[in-house]
């Protein structure tokens, strides 16, 4: 079978339909939803038109605006221009013209007009999971009133159909449903925020762990751990490609007499202020890590190693530029580095060990030098 063969055309056309976008698939097919539960209350309409309780001309008028108006709206999220809108999905203006569609029914089917009730509940329930309490208690007094004024006015109009006393043991009924639906949304509305919020701190806190994982707490920069898998990945790139890499090794200057002098807190400001300006002038292909202690390596990616010692090189000079005041007065700090050129069948291990090294030299000179494995 070809890889590039093209989907069913059952698929094709449910994605002409619905569109590709998951968001606006699942908008349209909650209006599709709405619309088959519209088809269905016509299906009775018209079984009430068969049996002989309701007129055929105003049940097809009605058929027509009830179905016309439902795909208006699935027209309209189709297109895109509810999308202007704070409710694109247009739950709240389907629900209300479902409503007056049923209250039409309500007059038009006499005797049958008690199958109205069940098809107005779900219409309800149907915005139980996407509208606010207050927006359900909405559509609830508005229901309430508008088949309040129906029922009143067909019991006028045809008292020996929509007898007053049975129409007013209607009215209490569906007066009463409404408020306990009203209750109902606001369950679901505290539910669906209290499982808003904990998707919302879980996200954090997976993120929050990541962060911990990946990155040193006091600096900001990649941890060790992190920067092992950074390396690797360069390393089977290089592999790949036939480029190489540098790896430096590098060691603040007497940090123990800082610490032993400043204070730990004073360390931890130095180590945080060399973080921050080595990685103002790194490239933005290299990687600078904390290694651990007083220690960072960065990763010269795609560098011979001339190159990545001038890289170093403005490193080590910035570091030697910077001035503390007025928190640590007369503080100045410098840096060793040992540098060491990834060769080609040699483990990411083995070109550490030879800039580490080569930082044992740079050490053994004098410090504030960059020597090259």
């Amino acid at each position: 079978m070809s890889l590039n063969a093209s989907p069913p055309l059952h698929r094709r056309a449910l994605d002409a339909l619905l569109t590709t976008d998951p968001v606006q698939r699942m908008r349209l097919s909650q209006a599709g939803l709405a619309m088959l539960l519209m088809s269905a209350g016509v299906v009775a309409m018209h079984y009430f038109v068969f049996v002989g309780i309701a007129a055929s001309a105003p049940v097809w008028w009605w058929t027509a605006a009830s179905l016309g108006g439902m795909l208006v709206f699935f027209c309209l999220i189709r297109a895109g221009w509810s999308r202007r809108l704070r409710d694109p999905s247009l739950t709240l203006p389907q629900m209300l013209y479902a409503i007056s569609s049923g209250v039409v029914a309500y007059a038009l089917v006499g005797e049958g007009r008690g199958s109205v009730f069940p098809i107005v509940m779900v219409i309800i329930a149907f915005g139980l999971f996407q509208l606010r309490p207050r927006a359900v208690s909405a559509v609830g007094f508005y229901a309430v009133a508008l088949f309040g004024a129906a029922m009143a006015l067909m019991a006028w109009l045809r008292p020996d159909v929509y007898q007053p006393r049975v129409e007013l043991g209607h009215f209490l009924m569906i007066a009463t449903m409404m408020p306990a639906m009203s209750m109902l949304a606001s369950r679901f509305s505290s539910v669906r925020e209290r499982l808003r919020r904990q998707k919302s701190d879980l996200a954090h806190a997976v993120a929050r762990i990541q962060e911990l994982a990946t990155r040193d707490e006091l600096t900001g920069l990649p941890n060790r751990r992190h920067m092992l898998d950074l390396m690797e990945q360069e390393h089977r790139r290089c592999v790949r490609s036939g480029h190489t890499f540098c790896l430096a090794v590098i060691d603040v200057d007497h940090f123990k007499q800082i610490n032993d002098r400043q204070g730990h807190a004073a360390g931890d400001e130095v180590l945080r202020t060399l973080a921050r300006e080595m990685q103002t002038v790194r490239r933005l292909s290299d990687v600078l890590s904390r290694w651990g202690g007083e220690e960072f390596v960065l990763m010269l990616s795609d560098s011979r190693a001339p190159l990545a010692r001038g890289g170093v090189e403005r490193l080590r000079e910035r570091v030697a530029q910077l001035r503390f005041e007025p928190d640590l007065p007369g503080l100045q700090v410098t840096v060793s580095a040992g540098l060491a050129e990834h060769h080609a069948g040699e483990s990411v291990a083995q070109t550490l060990a030879r800039a580490d090294q080569a930082l044992y030299e740079a050490k053994a000179q004098g410090r504030n030098r960059v020597v090259v494995a």
